[in-house]
C-alpha cells in the first residue's frame, strides 16, 4: 500500500508560489512578476510588516514620475531616474523631435478640452441630427461601394495556424498577420533592400513573421525596423533567429524624425506598416512618413482601428472635413459616435439606466430614438468618414490610396486596411 502524501504545511505552499498572487484590478489578473523568496508577493506588492514599517521612509515605494505604472524605493529615486524606461531621451537622440508630428498647435487649447467632456445623449437634437446627415452623405457620396474585399494568406503562417491547441484569440492575430503579409507579397513589396517600418510595434508578433518570411526567402539586406514609445517584457522579435534582421527604436510616433533614423540609411527602399495602429497614432505615422522627404516612404499598409482615440490636432483630415462644414466640435461628436459600429450604444447597462431615469421627465435622448441597428451604421459609416479623409490627405500629397476588407467581419470587426503608394509621374 502506497504511503499517504504528507499535507503541504503553509511554509510549503509559499515556497511553492513562483508569481505574485496580488490580484491586480485594472487588468483583472493576478501579477506576473515573480515573488520574493518565502513570500506569496513581488517587491512592488509586498504588504506592509511591522519590521518593514520601522525601517520608515526609506524603504517606502513611490510612483515612479516618469511612468506611475510601475513603483520604485523612495531612497533610490534619483538613481532610478536616470535609467528608468520612460525617461525622456529627446536631448540625447537625433530622431527625436518633441511633437514634430503631433500637428499644429489649437489655436483655442480650452476648446478641445471643452469638446473632449461632450455627452451625445445632452446634445441638441437639431446638432445632433444635423452631423448624423452630414455624415451619410459624405458617405454616399465619397465611400458608399468603394472598398472591396482582399483576403489574401502568406505560406509563412500556414504552419502556425495549423496549430489546433491556439485558441481564438490567437488564431485571430495570426489571421490578420498572414493578411498583411499576404497583401505585401501580392503587391510585390517583398524585396531586398527595403525597411519594413512597423509603428506602434507592441510585442513584435508582425515584425516576428515578415522576418521569419524575409529570412526564408533570402533576403538579407532587408531589415525590419520596430517603432513603439514602449519598453516591453516578452518581445516575440527577440525569437528571430537572424538578428541583423530586426532593429528596435524606442520612439513615440509623435516625436520620431524618421529621415534622421540611422538604421534606414542602410537600405534603398522604405515600407511602412502597421497591425491595428490605434486612432490619433494612425495620423501621427501618416505625418511621419510624409514630412520627411530626405527618406521617402515607397508604401504604406496600416490595419485601422480604435477611431474614438483620434484627436482634432494630429487629424490628416482636417481640410476635407472642414469643407463639408465638419469642424472642430462635429468632429469630437463622430468620435464618440464610431463606438457604435462595434459596441452598438457605447454606453453600459448602468449608464443607460442612469440616462433613462434623468431623461424620463424631459423625454426621450436623440441616442435613444435611434435604434441598434441604425447606431450601428452610423457608427460604421463615422468610421469610415474619417479613414477617407486620411485617403484624400494621401492624394493630396501624390499617393494612390485606397480602403480594402483584409479579412472577414467574423475574424474582427476592425477588418478594413489602408493601403497607399506613391503615384506613377
Amino acid at each position: 500500500m502506497a504511503a499517504k502524501k504528507p499535507k503541504m504545511t503553509q511554509k510549503d505552499d509559499v515556497a511553492a508560489v513562483t508569481t505574485c498572487t496580488y490580484w491586480v484590478p485594472r487588468k483583472k489578473r493576478h501579477c506576473k512578476m515573480a515573488a520574493n523568496k518565502e513570500s506569496l508577493f513581488c517587491g512592488a506588492h509586498s504588504p506592509a510588516t511591522e519590521e518593514s514599517k520601522a525601517v520608515g521612509a526609506a524603504a517606502e515605494r513611490i510612483p515612479c514620475p516618469l511612468d506611475p505604472k510601475h513603483t520604485v524605493f523612495k531612497r533610490k529615486l534619483a538613481k532610478h531616474l536616470t535609467i528608468c524606461n520612460a525617461r525622456d531621451q529627446a536631448s540625447t537622440l537625433p530622431y527625436i523631435v518633441k511633437n514634430i508630428n503631433a500637428g499644429e498647435e489649437l489655436e483655442n487649447p480650452l476648446e478641445d478640452e471643452i469638446n473632449s467632456k461632450l455627452r451625445l445623449h445632452e446634445l441638441e437634437d437639431t446638432e445632433f441630427y444635423s452631423v448624423i446627415d452630414k455624415v451619410r452623405a459624405l458617405y454616399d457620396n465619397h465611400v458608399a461601394n468603394s472598398i472591396e474585399e482582399l483576403h489574401l494568406q502568406h505560406a509563412s503562417l500556414e504552419e502556425p495556424l495549423g496549430h489546433e491547441e491556439y485558441g481564438q484569440e490567437s488564431r485571430k492575430h495570426l489571421v490578420q498577420a498572414s493578411a498583411l503579409l499576404g497583401i505585401l507579397e501580392h503587391d510585390q513589396q517583398l524585396t531586398d533592400s527595403t525597411s519594413f517600418i512597423e509603428f506602434g510595434a507592441g510585442k513584435g508578433q508582425l515584425a516576428f513573421f515578415l522576418a521569419t518570411a524575409l529570412e526564408t526567402q533570402g533576403l538579407s539586406h532587408s531589415q525590419v525596423v520596430l517603432i513603439d514609445r514602449m519598453s516591453l517584457r516578452h518581445k516575440k522579435d527577440n525569437k528571430v533567429t537572424n538578428k541583423e534582421l530586426v532593429q528596435r527604436i524606442r520612439a513615440d510616433i509623435g516625436d520620431l524624425k524618421i529621415s534622421a533614423l540611422p538604421e534606414l540609411k542602410q537600405t534603398k527602399r522604405n515600407v511602412a506598416l502597421s497591425k491595428h495602429l490605434c486612432g490619433a497614432a494612425t495620423d501621427l505615422t501618416l505625418r511621419c512618413v510624409l514630412a520627411h522627404r530626405t527618406a521617402p516612404t515607397d508604401y504604406i499598409l496600416i490595419a485601422l482601428c480604435c477611431h474614438h482615440r483620434c484627436s482634432w490636432r494630429s487629424y490628416v483630415g482636417q481640410t476635407w472635413l472642414q469643407a463639408a462644414g465638419l469642424g472642430h466640435r462635429e468632429f469630437a461628436i463622430i468620435t464618440k459616435m464610431v463606438s457604435w459600429a462595434v459596441c452598438g450604444t457605447g454606453v453600459s447597462r448602468e449608464r443607460r439606466k442612469a440616462m433613462a431615469e434623468a431623461h424620463e421627465e424631459l423625454g426621450e435622448p436623440p441616442t435613444q430614438r435611434l435604434t441598434r441597428e441604425q447606431r450601428e451604421q452610423i457608427g460604421y459609416q463615422c468610421k469610415r468618414v474619417l479613414d477617407q479623409g486620411r485617403l484624400e490627405h494621401l492624394r493630396s500629397n501624390g499617393f494612390d490610396a485606397s480602403l480594402k476588407f483584409y479579412v472577414p467581419r467574423e475574424i474582427t470587426l476592425e477588418n478594413v486596411v489602408l493601403i497607399a503608394k506613391p503615384m506613377k509621374s
